[in-house]
């Protein structure tokens, strides 16, 4: 998949087309602000909203800083985008995202010189992306069967849990929603962000999906997922300051025996082959068990370690 060198231009684009309007950004009333919208003509929010606020639909923040006190729920189905940097644009919650089932939110945007990272979907650029915009949560990222939450460039100030959801066991574009509208497979991911406390990915069931250099002050655990990708999944140059466990990973019937369920090392082949892989372990200030205690194999066939992973 190769997504954690960056999101394919192809994306971006869609993205970009997929919620390319204009939308408009009404006075929050007493009670949730309810931002609603299509793909085509999304709900905006921009400004302070002092009683949390509800995604019903689609919803950007595109034109500017919103910042949302309480909870900020995405309702099922719906889908959330804060990836775009034009405008000093980015997202504060002073209080918990709760992302419901079968939705979708996009946090946070920030290409890497070494093409890792994500550019923002509204770069002019793409090619050389200079745009960013750091998203903020004070409390948890809960998750409750998503269809994919795509994380960059954030800070989370307590947990992230992630429980069930995901896109199948396909690495095709799905034909409605948010990922058909940017013509990706369904993924999740956490990426150049912090997390205060610990960070939980359950039972999720996907193409692909990844950490890559986070700064996790809890512990990272990884349970019970099945991936369609053969090199998800990728766990990459964390720093965890507390404990490393993995437990019952596994991937789709019908994959080569070679894949493993757990990666600390990357493709480097640029047209996207499984190997040659390169080291990128991680750093664990507590213990590792599980799937995730020696590196992962580095060439065809080889073996765990000797390495940690």
């Amino acid at each position: 998949m190769r997504l954690r060198r960056g999101v394919p231009l192809a994306v971006a684009a869609g993205l970009v087309l997929a919620i390319a309007g204009v939308g408009a950004a009404a006075a929050p009333a007493a009670g949730p602000f309810v931002c609603s919208g299509t793909y085509h003509n999304p709900g905006l929010l921009k400004g302070t909203y002092r009683d949390g606020v509800v995604v019903k639909g689609v919803c950007a923040v595109k034109a500017g800083k919103a910042h949302v006190f309480g909870t900020l729920l995405v309702t099922r189905g719906s889908a959330l985008g804060a990836v775009f940097g034009a405008h000093h644009s980015s997202l504060t919650v002073t209080g918990n995202l709760v992302v419901g089932k079968g939705a979708a939110a996009f946090l946070g945007c920030k290409a890497n010189p070494d093409g890792s990272g994500m550019p923002c979907f509204d770069d002019p650029n793409m090619k050389h992306p200079t745009l960013k915009s750091h998203a903020v949560v004070s409390g948890s990222i809960v998750e409750n069967s998503p269809l994919g939450v795509i994380v960059h460039n954030s800070s989370i100030g307590r947990n992230l849990t992630e429980t069930g959801g995901g896109g199948g066991l396909s690495c095709n574009p799905p034909k409605s929603g948010i990922f058909a509208a940017i013509k990706s497979p369904v993924f999740s991911d956490l990426e150049d962000s912090t997390v205060g406390g610990n960070v939980a990915l359950s039972g999720l069931k996907s193409c692909w999906t990844g950490l890559a250099r986070d700064r996790i002050g809890g512990s990272l655990t990884i349970n019970n997922n099945t991936m369609a990708d053969p090199d998800a999944i990728e766990i990459l140059a964390n720093q965890i300051a507390k404990n490393l466990s993995c437990s019952g990973n596994s991937h789709a019937a019908g994959l080569p025996p070679i894949a493993q369920p757990v990666w600390d090392n990357a493709d480097t082949s640029p047209s996207g082959a499984l190997y040659p892989r390169g080291a990128e372990p991680n750093t664990v200030g507590g213990t590792r068990t599980g799937q995730c205690v020696l590196a992962s194999p580095a060439t065809p066939g080889g073996t765990l370690g000797p390495g940690p992973f």
